[in-house]
């Protein structure tokens, strides 16, 4: 989910510190948006699992364009594992510190998920540590996490920087209908999910299928790239 075409360490001349913060508050308030809003809608929807699922798109496209605009320009607000590993390997193999400054990126978002997941449990009075027990799984399941992540990185790739927040969000509220799995297109996400035992939960056991179907799909993404070539915005002047 980043506004930023390749993996800049420094990113515009931010300390890598402040930036690993970003990634951290980040990635841990999409997950609290996204866990706590959907205990919300599960309560409030009187069963009605479509009103839920609304509710629970609604708000995680309105957090998620949010923190895109508030926090890509300091970190490019990536909040996904493989939106980082993607732009670090685009990135020019000369540029210094890439791989470290990715390990870092990721080692944040994935403790930031954590926090968000426990910070929604907590709001909601519900025990903050604990499994989700909503099984995900089956080939149905796994080939809508490979689309979703392979359109998602689509997006990263090839949005025009200034509409990034927008285009991103809007497929993601998207992709949560059209995709069997509602689009988590994020290994972050499925870590924290896993930790909320509750409407946008998904078990431990289901985990590891989606992260490999959402790699596979980050691949695919990459490779549609360069098969469409060179964006027209970097053509132009």
């Amino acid at each position: 989910m980043s506004q930023a075409e390749d993996f800049t360490p420094a990113q515009a001349g931010k300390p890598l510190a402040r930036q690993l913060l970003a990634e951290f508050v980040g990635t841990a308030a999409l997950l609290c948006a996204v866990i706590g809003s959907g205990i919300m809608a599960e309560r409030l929807s009187a069963g009605n699992m479509g009103v839920a699922l609304l509710a629970n798109t609604l708000a995680t496209v309105f957090a998620l364009y949010v923190l895109i605009e508030l926090l890509g320009p300091v970190s490019g607000a990536h909040f996904n594992p493989l939106v980082t590993l993607v732009l670090a390997f685009k990135s020019p193999p000369s540029q210094k510190g890439r791989a470290q400054a990715a390990i870092l990126f990721i080692a944040c978002q994935l403790l930031g998920a954590v926090a968000g997941a426990w910070l929604a449990n907590a709001m909601f009075d519900m025990s903050v540590l604990q499994f989700s027990a909503k099984v995900r799984s089956g080939w149905g399941q796994w080939l809508a996490e490979a689309v979703a992540t392979a359109g998602l990185i689509l997006v990263v790739l090839r949005a025009p920087a200034a509409k990034a927040a927008g285009l991103v969000a809007c497929y993601i509220g998207a992709a949560y209908w059209f995709t069997a799995s509602t689009s988590f297109a994020n290994p972050a996400a499925v870590l924290g999910r896993m930790l909320s035992d509750s409407f946008a939960g998904i078990a431990p056991a289901s985990a590891a299928g989606f992260v490999l179907a959402q790699t596979a799909g980050a691949l695919m993404g990459v490779l549609l790239h360069s098969a469409l070539g060179v964006r027209q915005a970097q053509t132009q002047g």
